[in-house]
């Protein structure tokens, strides 16, 4: 339930910031909440869903809009990493949550592993999807490689025997992966097309003065050789060269 308030607090934060009304803050707020765990029942074959055969869920995320409209002045004013902060302990549970439910329906590792990253992270696609953004886990930060890394530290205890320990093992794997990408800005390479413009040839000729004396018929005009066509091609770039070479205005242009 705490996981499904931070998630709900998230898609509200963004609707605000998408200038979205009270039915647009609940449904992204749904979305990012109980939107993954949907997918991976749907997924399993699971049916009905959890939040049907709980509708406690829907309350929690009533609830969290209903809070966030009568005390948005003051969630305003938190520190912009506290949510992200706490985001990250909701992707390390919803990651264990998701990975057990499979095993627990007898299903291979590579499968429990891909459900916990569904629990974790789909809803917060959709959410960004629905407010017309590129979603976060494909282009910006550690977020889905955190919540892979948890899942497979999860499933291989499960295999050893180590129950106890795995829990534990998972949440302290996601969770530093998640919080040392907030701390140092960490992220992984971007593929991206790079123009490479052509090189002029440069002139090898000095200028002389134009003979007065000589006729003018005996002037020549030459035209420059055509120029080359621009190239492209594929780089990997750093986040840092990224953001020197298209500026993300997206925080700026949404406040």
């Amino acid at each position: 339930m705490a996981g499904t308030v931070v998630f709900s607090l998230s898609g509200v934060l963004l609707a605000c910031r998408s200038r979205m009304d009270p039915i647009g803050m609940l449904i992204l707020a749904a979305v990012t909440a109980i939107g993954g765990g949907t997918v991976r029942d749907l997924v399993l074959g699971v049916l009905p869903v959890f939040w049907i055969t709980d509708p406690t869920y829907i309350w929690v995320v009533l609830a969290t809009v209903i809070g966030s409209l009568i005390g948005f002045r003051y969630i305003h004013r938190l520190d912009r990493r506290i949510l992200p902060v706490a985001d990250a302990f909701g992707l390390a549970l919803f990651v264990v949550i998701g990975a057990n439910k499979a095993l627990l329906m007898g299903m291979p590792g590579v499968v429990a592993v891909s459900m916990g990253l569904f629990t974790g992270v789909v809803g917060g696609v959709i959410r960004d999807v629905l407010a017309q953004r590129v979603p976060m886990v494909l282009c910006r930060e550690i977020y889905a490689t955190a919540a892979i890394a948890g899942g497979m530290v999860y499933v291989l205890l499960i295999n050893l025997g180590v129950g106890s320990l795995a829990i534990v093992l998972s949440l302290v794997t996601t969770l530093g992966l998640r919080l040392a990408a907030i701390y140092w800005n960490l992220a992984l390479p971007l593929f991206a097309w790079v123009v490479i413009e052509p090189q002029l040839p440069r002139e090898t000729s000095e200028a002389t003065e134009p003979d007065v004396d000589a006729p003018t018929t005996n002037v020549v005009q030459t035209s420059a050789p055509p120029a080359s066509r621009p190239k492209l091609r594929v780089r990997m770039v750093s986040r840092s060269k990224a953001q020197s070479l298209w500026p993300d205005n997206d925080e700026e242009s949404s406040r």
